[in-house]
């Protein structure tokens, strides 16, 4: 191992960091628990970020791709029909939820919001965007340009004109602490205040995700979006839903996270979970709005044989095993359970369904405590605008036994380290 991490410090870049103090190599998986080199098997909590969202090694999705292999077609490109790609797209865009809907695949969740933004500027004619601070929606120039997150925006470029909105951080900024009702109304005088003032001529699109995923699993109340949607309809603005780490049934309480806010967007990006590790990522708009790019375009790798191929049969296993209800029923567990630890360390648990953020008192406890859930067999994610969050994404097909010894080890990390600071 320390072989592999010398080899890996030679050959890659300083700024890709390595979890752990002590890095593992993962090399084997199965169901929601994954074994390093030297033997070592955990639970896993993250899912490669909420990646592998139906764990490792599932049947149906092997399967799958294994048919598609054996055909001798991996890639063909989209100048030719695809079958899978097709019957995938329709899939997604029954589920969406937008009307008259066309789906672009893509192979990540960056190239899909740069899509989406390609998409929203050339439909308004402007190149204005409104983000959100504490946010994250990849790693290309444009992305980083709508990213409200320091730590993440590795250039100053940006090709678009970007005004921020304040974040659902209810424990810190000038919304703290504020209720549900007061929240709503102090987002609405902060969007019509930034119209007002920061922007110029029209603007594109408002780029939110439901739930900020590296900024720690902040949200605001619930309707939130539909606060903003209507000051956007008044001009005009296109309303994009980045649901990278909250679509798919995640959340528990709905498939896409945009429907907890009684909106429907104008264009919603996907990715991660839908391929359970393979590439595969996309944008869903309205006709009208996605029709609207002049010139010729295609992704060389977006929507391949072999990633449709797993995507279908990822969106097949979820609806009909309905892990939506599994992830509500699963994450309660977790969420009821953190909630009723005693540690002082623990500022606040938050999230929904199987998307749960435990936000530490320091980046210091956070680090101890993601050290020592490692030690004790559990993988678990990190991150937050300070670096406080302890991040957690289950496989949707978590058991509940999996949940309550997945608890335990939290439980047990949380108090230790809650005493050790006393």
């Amino acid at each position: 191992m320390d072989d592999l991490l010398t080899r890996h410090r030679r050959v890659m870049p300083g700024w890709m960091p390595v979890y752990y103090e002590e890095p593992i190599e993962l090399v084997t998986g199965q169901g929601s628990r994954v074994t390093d080199s030297n033997g070592k098997t955990y639970l896993d909590f993250f899912g490669g970020v909420l990646t592998n969202s139906l764990g490792y090694d599932l049947p149906e999705v092997r399967e799958a791709v294994e048919r598609q292999l054996r055909t001798g077609i991996v890639h063909t490109s989209t100048l030719y029909l695809i079958r899978q790609q097709v019957e995938l797209a329709e899939k997604i865009a029954k589920l969406s939820g937008i009307p008259d809907a066309r789906v672009f695949f893509t192979n990540s969740g960056t190239e899909a919001n740069e899509a989406a933004l390609q998409v929203a500027t050339n439909h308004r004619g402007s190149n204005s965007i409104l983000a959100v601070r504490n946010s994250y929606h990849g790693r290309t120039a444009a992305t980083i340009a709508v990213t409200g997150n320091r730590s993440w925006s590795a250039s100053a470029y940006s090709p678009y004109n970007v005004s921020y909105l304040h974040s659902g951080d209810r424990l810190r900024g000038l919304l703290r602490g504020m209720s549900d009702e007061r929240y709503l109304e102090a987002a609405e005088e902060d969007l019509r205040e930034v119209l007002a003032t920061t922007t110029a001529g029209p603007v594109a699109a408002l780029i939110a995700e439901p739930i900020q995923g590296v900024g720690g699993f902040t949200h605001g109340p619930d309707k939130l979006m539909s606060v903003w949607q209507r000051v956007l309809d008044e001009h005009g603005i296109l309303l994009i839903s980045d649901e990278v780490q909250t679509g798919w049934g995640r959340t528990g309480e709905h498939f896409w996270g945009y429907q907890a806010h009684g909106v429907t967007p104008d264009l919603l990006t996907f990715a991660k979970g839908i391929g359970n590790g393979f590439a595969l990522a996309g944008v869903v708009g309205r006709a009208e709005v996605l029709e609207a790019v002049q010139g010729i375009s295609f992704s060389t790798f977006g929507g391949n044989p072999i990633a449709t191929a797993a995507g279908n049969a990822v969106v097949d296993y979820i609806l009909s095993h309905d892990l939506q209800a599994n992830a509500a029923r699963t994450g309660a567990i977790l969420l009821e359970g953190l909630r009723a630890v005693d540690s002082p360390i623990v500022a606040e648990v938050r999230g929904k369904g199987l998307m749960i953020g435990i936000e530490l008192t320091s980046a210091a406890a956070t680090a101890a405590v993601f050290e020592s859930c490692k030690r004790d067999g559990l993988l678990v994610g990190k991150g937050g605008l300070y670096g406080t969050v302890i991040r957690m994404g289950p496989p949707l097909n978590l058991s509940e036994a999996d949940a309550r010894e997945g608890l335990e080890i939290l439980t047990n990390v949380l108090r230790e380290h809650g005493s050790a600071s006393g």
